[in-house]
């Protein structure tokens, strides 16, 4: 993530390919709730499979290396349990979200620099397995190491180590951040070595720690030029990356590793579907790497995963533009074939007025439903529009006031920090609804889950009304439906199901609003859905 003081970039997101649409920029009118509400049906279609869902995740960016290091086990344990949790109470209520795919950022060295690294922010520094390629203390970033182990044990799928830059000892300037502009800060001829610390890396993660790293994402961001003091970062040009890939594919096997390349981690959606202006080296990746005719594609290499990801960041706002950038990232995945897209982090760097947001932008943190809405429908046109597979939270964890976080810690006397020493050892635990939100997705959709039709529902228009997405899991005859109702009227609904029946006629919702939090509620008539004003609701049932 990398925060501006100027206007939007962009965004990504791929699949489900809907008409051009305009919609309102403008939040939905004051309407009071109607318990003589007209009921809508709902048309959801088995037969009509959509994509493949692959994982909901978060990473453990800037805040676990000390929470997972020095907070008490008690805390440490509650925050992985609201992460990654598939456990449910007494009542049947979900402990937690039950994330499918937690993201890792392997480390470069700049906290060993300390100061000299430039990088201002202590928390923003990262520890690196080894200072020479040669000797390495897996005994570092041990918060992290500690949350991912916290995770496998709690089910989580897949694990995905991300870098923000090559280690300190093989950039070209001694940094993690850049002083080059556009190319990888990488000394000459050191793309080899640079591949050695990967693959050693994830192979003693994986003997000395247990932990198997699923998919490995060298580059992050590269439009940028990360020449600040802000955080770790380095350009990279499309050019740097393929080669990187061909270096790092077969070491990755000869090393005996499964993980798969992630190419993508564009800053923007934009820079997926077309060439930039100022960023033509950066930009246009989806062709680049994947399409039929390009000299450059990567798609046959070993270990490489088909899967382009990018930010969902700047484009959220307004509607319509969230729309159209998804629609055309959608259009250049299907123009391909075969890949499929992820967004692969998020929080809010938009500024949509206070209509939308509390504080009118990311400033200032917001545990309550407002942040809660505007993510969990970004997350429904990803899917919907985008068609995305994969949708990821950027951290999970933040000690700042600011909309960045799914959990909030705090010293029990404000809203956040950034002193260095605020929340290092202990602190309090706020989740927020946007966690629950997310939580509405998550804990259900599982990997392997596909989302089917409803061709009731076109989600490119219902941005300020209610947006629904369905899901099936066809081996055990499951029935998912996620519903998000930004309005301010409860709205109802008929259940109608082609391709199969539901089971009792029965489905159980789980509820988020500004009073529940994921609360599973009584089971209800397929014909009597029911969702509340401003709330995110899930309902749960089988068919046959």
């Amino acid at each position: 993530m990398k925060f501006f003081n100027t206007t939007k970039v962009s965004l990504l997101c791929a699949g489900l390919l809907l008409a051009n649409t305009i919609v309102g920029c403008d939040s939905e009118s004051d309407n009071s709730n109607s318990e003589n509400a007209a009921v809508t049906s709902l048309n959801v279609n088995l037969d009509m499979s959509l994509q493949t869902m692959e994982s909901f995740g978060a990473s453990d960016a800037w805040q676990c290396n000390f929470i997972g290091k020095n907070w008490p086990s008690d805390k440490r344990n509650k925050i992985a349990d609201l992460l990654f949790s598939q456990a449910v109470d007494a009542d049947g209520n979900p402990k937690g979200i039950g994330l499918s795919l937690w993201r890792f950022n392997l480390g470069t060295g700049s906290a060993e620099q300390g100061d000299a690294s430039d990088i201002t922010d202590e928390w923003r520094r990262t520890e690196c397995f080894t200072t020479n390629g040669v000797s390495y203390d897996m005994n570092k970033q041990a918060g992290q190491v500690w949350f991912m182990k916290a995770a496998r044990e709690r089910g989580v799928n897949k694990l995905l180590a991300f870098a923000n830059s090559a280690p300190v000892y093989l950039t070209q300037n001694g940094k993690a951040h850049a002083t080059i502009k556009e190319f990888y800060n990488l000394k000459d001829g050191k793309m080899p070595d640079l591949a050695d610390f990967w693959t050693t890396s994830l192979d003693k993660l994986k003997t000395e720690h247990g932990l198997t790293i699923d998919y490995v994402s060298p580059f992050n961001e590269p439009q940028y030029e990360w020449d600040g003091s802000g955080q770790e970062g380095s350009p990279a040009t499309n050019a740097n990356i393929y080669s990187f890939v061909n270096i790092l594919s077969p070491k990755l096997q000869a090393k005996g590793l499964d993980a798969k390349i992630v190419v993508g981690e564009a800053g923007s959606y934009e820079s997926l579907y077309k060439t930039v202006s100022g960023k033509e080296s950066r930009s246009n990746q989806i062709d680049y790497f994947f399409a039929a005719n390009s000299t450059k594609k990567i798609s046959g290499l070993s270990n490489v995963k088909n899967t382009i990801s990018g930010h969902s960041y700047w484009q959220a706002w307004p509607l319509n533009e969230m729309v159209s950038s998804r629609q055309a990232a959608a259009s250049r995945i299907q123009s391909v074939g075969g890949v499929s897209l992820w967004s692969s982090e998020y929080c809010v760097l938009e500024s949509p007025g206070t209509a939308e947001l509390p504080g009118g932008a990311g400033a200032g943190r917001d545990l309550g439903m407002s942040l809660a809405l505007w993510t969990a429908r970004i997350i429904s046109t990803d899917i919907a529009v985008g068609g995305v597979t994969s949708w990821q939270w950027w951290t999970a964890i933040s000690r700042g006031d600011y909309k960045d976080g799914l959990i909030h810690v705090d010293d029990g006397a404000s809203n956040g920090a950034g002193n260095a020493d605020y929340c290092k050892n202990d602190g309090y635990i706020r989740d927020s609804k946007t966690l629950w939100a997310l939580g509405n997705f998550s804990f259900f959709v599982k990997p392997g889950m596909v989302r089917v039709q409803i061709p009731t529902i076109d989600n490119s228009t219902e941005l300020n009304n209610v947006m629904v997405t369905a899901y099936k899991d066809a081996v055990n005859k499951k029935l998912v439906i996620v519903a998000v109702n930004i309005s301010k009227s409860a709205k109802k609904y008929n259940l109608k199901l082609s391709g199969g029946t539901v089971t009792d006629n029965k489905l159980t919702p789980y509820t988020t609003s500004e009073t529940l939090s994921l609360k599973k509620g009584t089971a209800v008539d397929a014909a009597s859905l029911e969702i509340p004003a401003r709330s995110v609701v899930t309902y749960v049932g089988n068919y046959k």
